[in-house]
């Protein structure tokens, strides 16, 4: 059976390792408590409600979704319980956009103006969305066909429309590197980031790690991983 505190705990205690070893993180003292530089966003999709709500009550608050319908319904079962945040993460088709503002926090996988201004929009339409929307721009960092993801040379002209979209909120960068990535990836997407920083003071967030390139995506100034499998178990795979 799986524990899911347990697997939390443990996820925590790698990000801890992570930022005392790359000098994020100063050493626990009585007199000092230094809280994580990196958040944990708990990708829940595939996953049932149950084990979303044994997170939960374990102290995990933020939880991932890439597909609408199934996360949807989800965010519905569970809506007794406060303080939880969504963060759609999968790639966006411009006929989900109204779904995804209605039911998200925070969208991790804008990679075009389209999508942007669609969701800026329906927020506009809903009245019972009360803040705005936090933004991340995906960025393909390692140029892959099959992904998503702006182009490096169109990120600050993503940024200034995002930014100019009066209902949502430009957080920072989102990706996803190659398998088996060089720290020259990622020591890209760390300038990319720094650099978006000193265009606009909303942006704080480096979506950027998982299980296999934690340590990697903490030393280069991720400031939040998305773990699932080791949370959660083994993914069921969608037919």
């Amino acid at each position: 059976m799986i524990n899911i505190k347990d697997n939390l705990d443990k996820i925590k205690a790698q990000i801890q390792q992570a930022c005392q070893q790359s000098g994020r993180l100063i050493p626990y003292t009585e007199q000092v408590k230094q809280s994580l530089p990196v958040s944990l966003l708990a990708v829940s999709k595939t996953k049932p409600a149950a084990l979303i709500e044994q997170a939960y009550l374990a102290g995990q608050h933020d939880f991932g979704e890439n597909y609408l319908q199934e996360a949807v319904e989800k965010i519905t079962q569970l809506a007794h319980l406060p303080e939880l945040n969504w963060h759609f993460i999968g790639p966006i088709q411009a006929n989900k956009t109204k779904q995804i503002a209605r039911y998200f926090s925070w969208v991790h996988s804008v990679d075009r103006e389209k999508i942007a201004r669609r969701l800026n929009q329906h927020i506009q339409d809903d009245n019972c969305h009360n803040t705005p929307l936090n933004i991340c721009l995906q960025v393909n960092i390692s140029n892959e066909e099959s992904k998503s993801g702006v182009a490096i040379d169109d990120i600050l002209s993503l940024a200034d429309i995002v930014n100019n979209c009066d209902k949502l909120t430009l957080r920072g960068l989102m990706a996803v590197p190659e398998k088996n990535a060089g720290n020259d990836c990622y020591e890209k997407m760390q300038q990319l980031f720094i650099q978006l920083q000193k265009h606009y003071p909303s942006v704080d967030t480096l979506s950027l790690g998982m299980s296999n390139d934690l340590p990697q995506a903490v030393a280069h100034g991720s400031t939040m991983v998305r773990i699932g499998s080791a949370i959660f178990g083994a993914r069921t795979y969608k037919n």
